[in-house]
């Protein structure tokens, strides 16, 4: 990157490019809150190289399940103004270990007794381990309540 570019900002297709996520949600995410940029006097969207960051950030959180608004809060954590250390990205990543780890016990379940429930045709809300496990909807007596 040219000594410029790094002076007067990535431009929103730069950036772009760069992250490999299209002009039109960055600008999503800009409104999100997601990332910042200036505008030039020009009115042209410039953002600083520490969006890369943020932006590769919310891609592979996003890939793991984890909602924009979840990936809003974590990030208004990070400092403005600088880019953030490698501590204020531990402390971030920190903010849902539980829940990943809450992601991948359910997953890893889900795994071990999709082939039963596959094979097993029941379809019955009262013998199916994955729709209700324990039977827990009984207590609430009949009628439709997974639709609600």
């Amino acid at each position: 990157m040219s000594d410029t570019t790094t002076t007067r900002g990535l431009t929103v297709g730069e950036l772009a490019k760069r992250s490999g996520v299209p002009a039109s949600a960055l600008r999503f995410y800009e409104r999100q809150g997601l990332i910042q940029s200036r505008r030039t006097s020009g009115n042209q969207r410039r953002y600083s190289r520490d969006a890369l960051r943020r932006i590769a950030f919310i891609k592979a959180s996003q890939r793991v399940g984890i909602p924009l608004s979840t990936i809003a809060h974590v990030l208004g954590l990070l400092p403005n103004g600088r880019t953030p250390t490698e501590e204020d990205w531990r402390r971030v990543s920190d903010c849902w270990r539980a829940d990943l780890d809450s992601r991948m016990k359910l997953l890893a379940h889900l795994r071990d007794e999709l082939m039963d429930c596959i094979g097993c045709g029941c379809l019955s809300l009262e013998r199916c381990a994955l729709a209700n496990p324990a039977d827990v909807l009984s207590s609430e007596g009949p009628g439709a309540r997974r639709l609600r």
